[in-house]
């Protein structure tokens, strides 16, 4: 099993930018895909993004592509988030997750989770 361990979230305006940074603990980060989910006040977890140990795979939720980019540096045992032009609806805590499958998009795929950091965009 692998720690996570995220940061960056804040307090941002409409159209404005934020980088997620998730760090794990572990010398099998390379083998995991990873991935960022989200969950806003009443609503479920939903998925974000994810990205296989290769970087090779990449998925993304259909509302954020285009916007957000989910990238890895496997020797810094780190997985990024880049929010772009970031609009009122992606306010959610945002969840870092780790997962052993080489595709994983939903949350029974994933075995390891972050505590959580918080994302608003005011509008």
């Amino acid at each position: 099993q692998v720690q996570l361990v995220e940061s960056g979230g804040g307090l941002v305006q409409a159209g404005g930018s934020l980088r997620l940074s998730c760090a794990a603990s572990g010398r099998t980060f390379s083998s995991y895909t990873m991935g960022w989910f989200r969950q806003a006040p009443g609503k479920e977890r939903e998925f974000v993004a994810a990205i296989s140990w290769s970087t090779s795979t990449v998925s993304y939720r259909d509302s954020v592509k285009g916007r957000f980019t989910i990238s890895r540096d496997n020797a810094k045992n780190t997985v990024y988030l880049q929010m772009n032009s970031l609009k009122p609806e992606d306010t959610a805590v945002y969840y870092c997750a780790a997962s052993p499958l080489r595709i994983a998009t939903i949350k029974a795929d994933f075995g390891s989770w972050g505590q959580g950091t918080q994302v608003t965009v005011s509008s």
